[in-house]
């Protein structure tokens, strides 16, 4: 056995040398490159900086655009991802506006002086960052194939040996030095903590409105459904009853017609009472649970969904309304609109377990696909667009992701902490 895993140690090692180089590789290329745009705008932040005084067309945008650039890249190649701190255009201006318009809302927001900063920061200390390690190995290069004692290079190279430690040493830090390079641009290009809290009001403002609004719907339905159904039928019902009390004595045949079709509408006014409740907050969903509710709508759709979940507790009951509701929605749009075969429900909980509790940085998980026709868009029709702002209400996300001709996959997070099981979900 021990010589078994030996061996397979042994082989595993030239894979995991290789992996490492490549990743050192990448690293000094995506260093030359970040380090080449830092120099890039250098002239950008000139033109940016003249055109605090004189008006220059698209300085202040291409600014932008570069510090956009720059954040997406901290994030993909150096692993540290960099939030957006500006404002939100207010709702007055509209989608258009003029590049006067534009210039005077970027500079009035406090991330567009940021932004020049950096652009002035960046070609001198984020390419020496960004770029040390490739130019540690080059130098080092050089340094070997020089002659032994020469004295060029202003004598910092003075032994192929120092040129072989200062290239091994660029090649080994690569990673660390982008890595140093992200950090950097976070610090200038990243949200303040004052943005940071404006953005987070904001959003607690949008989501509390659409919260308020979507409660006024509901309410505004339930009346309309208790109006046009069950409210009808009991005024209809109270009418069949009296005129079977005016004929009891004179027609008794009649007088029991009348009692059979009243009982008749008290069965389909307490029908559609349970269909109410159900829409409000189904019994099963607060009996057992997300999970077997999500089974038991799939029982109901038309098309059949294959249901995995693996839920370690019961989330609040807020959260799990609206998780439920949200896949109820989404089944809805694959029956009317997908034209689907096949549909797949996924529900898992991501976070670390405590005593008695999930604790901490949770995370509730679901994730609807389906194989039809797909094109299903969030900005157009109001099914996704009200599921987006259900979740958005506990701080969840909803992801799409439909192409034409399909799948379509519908991800779905929501934050929460988990009860133990053996406690109550409230």
């Amino acid at each position: 056995m021990n010589r078994q895993t030996t061996a397979q140690d042994h082989a595993a090692w030239p894979a995991a040398l290789l992996a490492w180089v490549r990743g050192r590789l990448t690293a000094c290329a995506h260093g030359v490159m970040l380090g080449a745009l830092a120099l890039a705008e250098a002239p950008v932040a000139v033109l940016a900086a003249l055109a605090i005084a004189v008006p220059i067309p698209g300085a202040g945008l291409a600014m932008r655009r570069l510090a956009e650039l720059t954040r997406r890249l901290s994030g993909e190649w150096c692993g540290v991802p960099i939030a957006s701190p500006y404002r939100r255009l207010p709702a007055r201006y509209g989608a258009r506006l003029s590049w006067r318009q534009q210039r005077k809302l970027m500079f009035t927001d406090p991330a567009t002086w940021r932004d020049l900063l950096w652009m002035f920061v960046n070609p001198c200390v984020g390419a020496v960052l960004a770029g040390g390690s490739a130019a540690a190995i080059v130098y080092g290069v050089f340094g070997m194939a020089l002659p032994h004692g020469s004295t060029q290079l202003a004598g910092a190279i003075s032994h192929p040996l120092y040129g072989i430690l200062l290239a091994a040493s660029g090649f080994w830090a690569a990673p660390w030095l982008l890595r140093g390079y992200g950090g950097l641009a976070r610090s200038l290009l990243g949200p303040t903590r004052q943005a940071e809290l404006a953005l987070r009001v904001q959003h607690l403002a949008q989501t509390r409105a659409d919260t308020i609004d979507t409660g006024a719907a509901e309410i505004r339905r339930i009346e309309r459904d208790l109006h046009d159904g069950a409210q009808a039928r009991l005024v209809a019902m109270g009418m069949t009853l009296d005129a079977a009390g005016q004929v009891l004595d004179t027609s008794p045949a009649a007088a029991r017609a009348l009692l059979a079709e009243a009982r008749d509408s008290s069965v389909r006014a307490l029908g559609e009472l349970r269909d109410l409740v159900r829409g409000i907050h189904p019994p099963v969903l607060a009996d057992r649970g997300l999970a077997d509710a999500v089974r038991a709508l799939a029982l109901d759709s038309p098309v059949r969904p294959q249901v995995t979940a693996e839920l370690p507790g019961r989330a609040p009951a807020a959260v799990e309304s609206a998780a439920y509701f949200a896949v109820s929605e989404l089944l809805a749009n694959v029956a009317k609109h997908a034209a689907a075969d096949r549909v797949w429900i996924d529900i898992g909980y991501e976070g670390a377990r405590g005593d008695g509790e999930i604790r901490g940085g949770g995370m509730l998980r679901i994730s609807v696909t389906d194989d039809g026709r797909g094109g299903a868009d969030p900005g157009h029709g109001t099914g996704l667009l009200g599921t987006e702002r259900r979740l958005a209400a506990f701080d969840g996300v909803l992801a799409v992701s439909s192409p034409l001709g399909g799948p379509t996959v519908v991800n779905m997070e929501i934050p929460c902490v988990l009860s133990s099981p053996k406690t109550s979900s409230c």
